[in-house]
């Protein structure tokens, strides 16, 4: 049926629409906001109120282009003073870890389907490795959105150190994909090639990354625009010209987008600010997009057949291989990783939309089985969000790696030039606060503190030192110093 250019973009703004208030009423429910993209997509898919998308091509091209932005904005919200104590555990759970899952879930699932190979529902032992490669990776759009959305603040450096293996685990699976479909249709690899592969995406990706992470800090701070909005669009050129052009090269281009955002964003950058809330915006806008059409991309009916097997590699990665992995991985690291760490960091094996996007190399590839794989790893994912993502911030409690951190400013809506070098904090006030005194001048700030901003109820008021301080309200603090008072 053939629609216009109008019709197509008034249903896909919809679909969008849609989307974002039925998110809205899964956050109220704790249930991760991009679930319910992906349920969305669903609902308004195949099986639901009919809206037929089947491109796998398509769907695979613009996941690529969401994950590069996600994985650079990711990197450019990476501090690396945050990172550098837990960078070494951080890659070998990024590597290692990755691979380890994949050997130990292949194993199971050649395991459970062997008995399935004569009636042509099982798989092949590289087979088997291929579905485990495909969602051995944790999703960094699902991890970093559960932990910032629901403002999940953890002990011992272990945000960081999730937010780092989500962020750099990707090319790991995306290296063992390729390979192992390279595997089933050549017939067969050497291992001579296979860490030739690995050493040359890595180093490339990691080299290229980072030197034209630099060179676009340099041209961004000396090309001296005089529309400051195309900053942002620049910055989004230089993404997709990184990823590009280390492809090219027979690097990993999502490993290198990740490292030039962390590079970029550890650097002096002119109109940071302005360029980190423009790609902030994409993320969402390009999260919703690629869930909504990963949802319309699948026909649950066809997953009816692998349920079984789906529940069962679900279970198993949870609760035998991502552990055995994570434990295995940071064994080296002996007292300096807590157990109740190892196990909280085992419970973050979150999928999402990289392991789907995977799993759409075997179909392209037109690999023998490549639609069973597709449909146990949406599978698998839509229990991943559903139990590990909706238990997260209830895990971290109960394991009592959760801590307190002071408010920065968000309830003002302001934010200050990286140049200031200052950093904004809110204060409420409570009891304690107001034995201190009831007047501003009352308070007892150390020196290069001061108090911009007030917000009583929905009031903003402009302070002075005869104010009278009321239960619950809120100041904005500016301040160099990492203490209020003592």
């Amino acid at each position: 049926m053939n629609i216009s250019v109008e019709m197509g973009i008034l249903v896909s703004a919809f679909l969008v629409f849609c989307s974002i208030l039925i998110s809205k009423t899964g956050y109220r429910f704790g249930i991760p906001t991009l679930l319910m993209f992906l349920l969305a997509g669903m609902l308004f898919g195949t099986d639901g109120l009919g809206i037929q998308f089947d491109d796998v091509s398509v769907a695979q091209h613009i996941g690529m282009v969401a994950l590069c932005i996600i994985l650079f904005t990711g990197g450019m919200d990476t501090r690396m003073s945050e990172i550098r104590p837990v960078l070494k555990p951080g890659i070998v759970l990024a590597t290692a870890g990755v691979f380890l899952t994949t050997l130990f879930c292949g194993l199971f699932v050649f395991l459970v389907s062997g008995w399935q190979l004569r009636s042509g529902l099982g798989f092949t032992f590289v087979g088997s490795l291929l579905l485990a490669a495909t969602m051995s990776s944790t999703d960094s759009a699902s991890v970093f959105n559960i932990l910032r959305s629901q403002h999940i603040s953890l002990k011992h450096n272990l945000k960081p150190m999730l937010e780092l293996e989500s962020g750099s685990n990707d090319p790991m699976a995306y290296l063992l994909t390729v390979i192992l479909i390279q595997l089933l249709q050549s017939g067969g690899v050497s291992g001579w090639e296979m860490l030739w592969s690995f050493l040359l995406q890595f180093a490339v990706g990691i080299g290229g990354g980072y030197m034209l992470g630099r060179l676009s800090v340099w041209i961004i701070n000396h090309v001296g625009l005089k529309n400051t909005e195309l900053y942002s669009i620049m910055v989004l050129c230089f993404i997709f010209i990184i990823y590009c052009a280390v492809y090219l090269l027979k690097g990993n281009g999502y490993l290198a987008v990740y490292i030039a955002g962390v590079v970029i964003g550890n650097s002096r950058l002119f109109k940071k600010k302005e360029t980190g809330t423009f790609l902030d915006g994409m993320t969402w806008l390009l999260q919703i997009v690629m869930f909504l059409m990963l949802g319309l991309l699948v026909n649950p009916h066809e997953m009816l057949p692998v349920m079984l097997t789906a529940v069962c590699v679900s279970a198993f990665m949870t609760f035998v291989a991502r552990p055995l992995s994570v434990w295995l991985c940071l064994l080296p690291f002996g007292r300096k990783i807590t157990w109740r760490s190892k196990l909280f960091v085992s419970w973050v094996g979150i999928r999402g939309a990289a392991p789907i996007i995977f799993a759409t190399y075997p179909v392209m590839a037109q690999v023998d089985g490549a639609g069973q794989i597709f449909n146990i790893v949406f599978f698998v994912t839509l229990l991943s969000l559903l139990f590990q993502g909706m238990s997260l911030s209830w895990v971290a409690r109960r394991l009592e790696l959760t801590e307190d951190v002071p408010d920065r400013g968000d309830n003002f809506g302001i934010e200050l030039p990286e140049e200031v070098g200052g950093m904004l904090y809110e204060v409420k006030c409570t009891e304690d606060v107001l034995q201190r005194g009831r007047h501003i001048r009352d308070l007892s700030f150390p020196p290069g503190v001061l108090v911009m901003m007030i917000k009583r109820n929905n009031r903003y008021i402009v302070p002075h030192g005869a104010l009278e301080l009321q239960l619950g309200d809120r100041l904005l603090l500016i301040t160099h110093e990492s203490r209020m008072w003592e």
